[in-house]
């Protein structure tokens, strides 16, 4: 049934639980899993020196998070005898980064967490999920996990 199973890493307890019920589907279909993580390449504008020195630190924080994220992500798989390829992306909207690694790594399933926020909080911090959720072209499971 599933072929290629992709899920988003953030490093959070969220994005490991989907990741752990994406390696048990891929355990139960004899799929492979595809971990992405997605770093916002531009999260702040600014100009000037100071702004550059920013950006610079964060991109080597970004780059030290995502690899921590897909290291973690790699070893949960491996131990489980799945197959699992990763990717870090750039992007300047997770779910675009999402829905793009979605068709090249021809995933025909996205296992996601998704936090539960609610009311305001929602309305505020938005949903990557639910905007996958809208702009996918294949079927998207959504683990609920707890804030973390």
């Amino acid at each position: 049934m599933y072929k290629q199973i992709l899920v988003p890493v953030d490093g959070s307890q969220t994005a490991l639980a989907a990741l752990r019920h994406a390696v048990e589907l891929a355990r139960a279909f004899d799929a492979g899993v595809f971990v992405v993580h997605v770093v916002d390449i531009y999260p702040f504008l600014g100009v000037g020196a100071d702004s550059a020195v920013g950006q610079a630190e964060y991109l080597q924080a970004a780059t030290a998070n995502a690899n921590g994220a897909l290291g973690a992500a790699l070893a949960i798989a491996e131990a489980a005898g799945v197959a699992c390829e990763s990717a870090t992306v750039e992007g300047h909207a997770a779910e675009e980064g999402i829905l793009n690694t979605a068709g090249t790594c021809d995933a025909d399933l996205i296992v996601m967490g998704s936090h539960g926020r609610r009311g305001i909080e929602k309305l505020l911090l938005g949903s990557v999920t639910q905007r996958v959720l809208q702009n996918a072209r294949v079927p998207v499971l959504v683990v609920r996990g707890t804030d973390d």
